[in-house]
């Protein structure tokens, strides 16, 4: 580019000051609107690092695929930002005693095993069966010649992978709501019947969620401005509508994860759901 918008040129290097500023205020624990300002800034640093688009790229990039390493890298170092700034502010929330070890399962309420089982059947139905017709030539909601150009740019192995993958997500989404979830299964060796530590749930489950709502959101507001420019019609939208359900689907697994999520964090937290955990 010959000049650089505010957005390619000051106004990151203003947001980093921003960014700089909040870290420091929650290290030195200046109160709850740093810690607000460090969640704000772990969802923001989320967002912006697009892990949707590193969780297709980096198998990309492994299966051979030219890949912009440059990128890559800066943006995993957005992503470590934001979930460092994430555990900052967690760190600095109220202390509570709380179980450990060998404790029970917590019950879970039932909207938030709605939203579990949401956040698991949106993945398969929306994305994997899709894109499993896809795979096997069938048009299914986009033209054929629109398969064969996709089969050829990504290959046979990555379009598996792909496929499979968010369905294993949408799988790990109802561990959010089941026992399995909250104690290690007895048949797991040396961790059978120990709590499964929150984070290890939490982090994925909310970097997750940031990711396919950043992601459908993008992806509609493109296919909005598309429209009022002229460059995409109706017509076309309708011939081509699971590029558009796609979009959409990105976006309700997204609100489903996070609200499961919300569900989880509020079931575990000391002196939360724990107190009423079964025997």
């Amino acid at each position: 580019m010959a000049t650089l918008t505010f957005w390619q040129g000051w106004g990151p290097v203003a947001l980093c000051g921003l960014l700089v500023g909040v870290a420091v205020l929650a290290v030195l624990r200046a109160g709850r609107a740093a810690v607000l300002g460090a969640w704000g800034s772990c969802v923001a640093l989320v967002a912006l690092s697009f892990p949707g688009h590193l969780l297709f790229e980096i198998p990309a990039a492994a299966f051979g695929r030219p890949a912009d390493w440059r990128d890559l890298v800066h943006r995993l170092l957005l992503l470590g930002g934001g979930l460092l700034l994430g555990a900052t502010a967690a760190s600095l929330g109220p202390r509570r005693s709380g179980r450990s070890g060998m404790a029970g399962p917590c019950p879970v309420p039932g909207w938030a095993r709605g939203w579990a089982y949401a956040g698991c059947l949106l993945p398969v139905l929306g994305f994997t069966v899709p894109h499993v017709l896809w795979l096997m030539g069938v048009p299914f909601g986009i033209s054929a010649a629109a398969i064969r150009a996709a089969t050829q740019d990504i290959g046979l192995a990555a379009g598996v992978a792909l496929t499979v993958g968010p369905a294993l997500g949408g799988l790990l989404t109802l561990g959010l709501a089941a026992r399995w979830g909250q104690v290690f299964p007895r048949w797991m060796p040396w961790l059978g019947g120990r709590r499964v530590p929150r984070l290890l749930a939490l982090v994925p489950a909310g970097v997750v969620a940031v990711a396919l709502i950043s992601y459908g959101v993008i992806g509609i507001c493109l296919m909005t401005e598309a429209l009022l420019a002229g460059t995409v019609t109706w017509p076309q939208l309708r011939s081509e509508w699971a590029v558009v359900g796609t979009e959409i689907v990105f976006l309700a697994w997204g609100l489903a994860l996070g609200v499961a999520a919300l569900g989880y964090h509020q079931v575990t937290r000391p002196g939360g759901g724990a107190a009423h955990a079964r025997p």
